[in-house]
């Protein structure tokens, strides 16, 4: 059974309204307006932790920010911040991906994506790839994360490196990652009304936007629609509470088919990226993302403390 505080996050964000940008197609048009017009600050907080550093360079035309842990660093992850393709970066993704960098001992690329009505699936997955490539020269060893529309891009991309440049990622991490935009699984519907955050009209609409003039069965778009055989190592964290939830168990079914080493942690009536949420549960996974990532990165390394 949940945590008490776990229980309580669904009643919040139904309060809050967390889904009226995805249960109506005008709420996603209205909100699609609002960021165009208005659009957020995407910058790390002032206070992220003392023994990180903070860089960004503009010189590939977006902001790409790196997070420096103190002392010796090895390798790299980049991290793909969630939003549904629309909103910008969140305080709790910069305090993950600064946990990252001081607990697995790695530098954090967080690149700052053009979000919909102009980035697309086709800009930016290629453009996440040049990334990796680039900075595996630089680090070594690099791993992909992201949550949510971020998961989408972080596995979308483990592909293109595959399929285009025969790279295979050591892990890559996935938090409730979107995976068939088309959003048709049957199952969906089952899990709808428990999911207080995510809904299928509105997220056409986002959808519809993101991938531009590709189909939705390309794996740039929809990752689940790839083969999956020779993909590096995956974990992947999914609520049951998500209507993400059904093509989830869809991909680590294909993904051990096809003999990829899987991680999987499903949280039993948790809700979509409960990795990011201030519960027992999302302190639990986000010690287990980056246990994973340092020993990806690191795998001789004695084990360093918990977050």
């Amino acid at each position: 059974m949940p945590s008490i505080v776990s229980r309580i996050v669904p009643v919040y964000l139904r309060v809050i309204g967390a889904n009226r940008t995805f249960v109506s197609a005008e709420g996603a048009r209205r909100h699609i307006r609002e960021r165009s017009l208005r659009p957020r600050p995407y910058g790390p907080p002032r206070l992220l932790r003392s023994d990180v550093s903070v860089s960004v360079d503009h010189s590939s035309g977006w902001p790409i920010y790196t997070l420096t842990p103190r002392g010796t660093a090895r390798g790299n992850v980049v991290y793909a911040h969630g939003g549904g393709w629309v909103n910008e970066i969140a305080p709790q993704h910069w305090t993950l991906a600064a946990n990252i960098a001081a607990l697995s001992g790695t530098t954090v690329t967080v690149p700052i994506y053009p979000l919909i009505p102009f980035g697309t699936a086709g800009e930016v997955v290629p453009a996440f790839a040049k990334l990796v490539l680039d900075n595996k020269s630089r680090y070594g060893e690099v791993c992909l994360a992201g949550d949510s529309a971020g998961g989408q891009i972080a596995l979308s991309t483990a592909i293109l490196l595959r399929d285009e440049h025969q790279v295979k990622l050591p892990r890559t991490v996935l938090i409730s990652p979107a995976l068939d935009l088309s959003l048709s699984n049957p199952e969906i519907e089952r899990v709808q009304p428990t999911d207080p955050w995510l809904g299928q009209e509105g997220s056409h609409v986002l959808t519809a936007h993101w991938r531009g003039e590709l189909p939705l069965s390309d794996p740039i778009v929809s990752p689940l629609f790839a083969d999956m055989a020779g993909l590096g190592p995956l974990s992947i964290f999914c609520g049951t509470r998500d209507i993400l939830n059904p093509d989830v168990r869809l991909l680590v079914d294909k993904a051990r088919a096809a003999g990829v080493s899987i991680d999987y942690h499903e949280g039993s009536d948790l809700v979509h990226v409960y990795p990011l949420t201030p519960t027992p549960e999302g302190r639990t996974a986000r010690a287990a993302i980056i246990d994973r990532l340092r020993v990806a990165l690191s795998p001789t390394r004695a084990h360093l403390p918990r977050p």
